[in-house]
């Protein structure tokens, strides 16, 4: 496992960590016995660093960190978000009370003293712009509840005036082989400016693992069902804003890049990896054979010139005109 630093925090993380959206729910059954086993073998292989939410199985994914943790403390890194436990359109939402709330909670559901990097969960633009929120998470620093904050942000211009207007030391952005948009301008610039950067959605809500036809199904509570249209919130959180046949077929013409690579999983996260700007990127796993597979992208080749500019000019040709939703 390779480390690198979070921006200019004092966090080295691994180049692959993972979040934890899918153990907590929304995306179909989870059993706990087998995250906690999947938390256990990440750690186990050097990963350092997990990304969770308050809303994820509202709280539960939190509760599973802090049994999966304990003891490690000092030596595994959390991050997780707040706001949308509330109204995210409402500023009373991102007051000094609603925020030390969302943060006391997690704290006392993570069993821990202070969080390593609080994160605004996709907040509206307006609310980032108007900055208040910003001010509140300076009070939680030097009251030592937080270490550090950043935005998960849904579009590129989010991103940008993040890094552009506030102090946050990270920001966390959709980003794979079919949502390539950061690279033009994001990637470099935040790398520039000292923000660490962290991916999610990195394997499109499984598109880029090769296992979807267009005739796959999915389960009531799982949010590739019930969000497939932006139904429940952003269309970009599923399947990267593609429609889901479409997307099926785009992954299928990149079959390809599995050649070498043991299988697209891998090679997607490889892709992802190579990109110097970021600081880790954060798949999301249901059991241990899932962990593993996602480990197993540090162990496959990296790409080549001459297909670093294939997948460049496929994604600009044949899948950029079909991303749903401002990003």
């Amino acid at each position: 496992m390779k480390y690198r630093k979070l921006g200019k925090t004092d966090l080295s993380v691994s180049e692959l960590s993972f979040g934890t959206w899918a153990i907590g729910g929304a995306w179909g059954k989870v059993n706990d016995e087998e995250s906690l086993k999947g938390l256990q073998v990440a750690m186990e292989a050097g990963v350092n660093f997990f990304d969770t939410a308050d809303v994820y199985g509202d709280g539960h994914s939190e509760e599973l960190l802090a049994k999966a943790t304990k003891g490690k403390e000092d030596q595994i890194h959390i991050a997780t978000k707040f706001c949308r436990m509330g109204d995210i359109h409402d500023p009373t939402t991102y007051s000094k009370e609603k925020v030390r709330e969302y943060c006391e909670a997690s704290l006392k559901r993570l069993k821990r003293d202070a969080i390593d990097l609080y994160q605004v969960h996709c907040p509206p633009f307006e609310i980032i712009k108007q900055g208040d929120v910003f001010e509140v998470l300076e009070d939680l620093i030097k009251e030592g509840k937080i270490k550090y904050y950043g935005v998960s942000v849904e579009t590129v211009e989010e991103g940008l005036y993040v890094v552009n207007e506030t102090k946050a030391s990270a920001i966390q952005v959709i980003f794979n082989m079919l949502r390539q948009k950061p690279l033009e301008q994001l990637l470099p610039y935040a790398s520039e400016k000292g923000v660490g950067i962290l991916v999610r959605l990195p394997l499109a809500s499984g598109l880029l693992t090769g296992k979807f036809t267009t005739q796959s199904t999915f389960e009531e509570d799982d949010h590739r069902k019930f969000n497939r249209n932006g139904e429940a919130f952003n269309v970009g959180e599923t399947f990267g804003g593609l429609e889901f046949e479409r997307g099926v077929k785009l992954s299928q013409d990149l079959a390809w890049i599995a050649n070498d690579r043991v299988n697209m999983t891998r090679a997607a996260l490889r892709w992802i990896i190579d990109q110097p700007e970021i600081s880790c990127v954060i798949p999301g796993f249901r059991n241990v054979k899932q962990v593993q597979d996602n480990l197993g992208a540090l162990n496959v080749p990296s790409y080549s010139a001459e297909e670093l500019k294939k997948i460049q000019q496929f994604y600009k040709n044949e899948v950029h005109k079909y991303i749903r939703g401002v990003y």
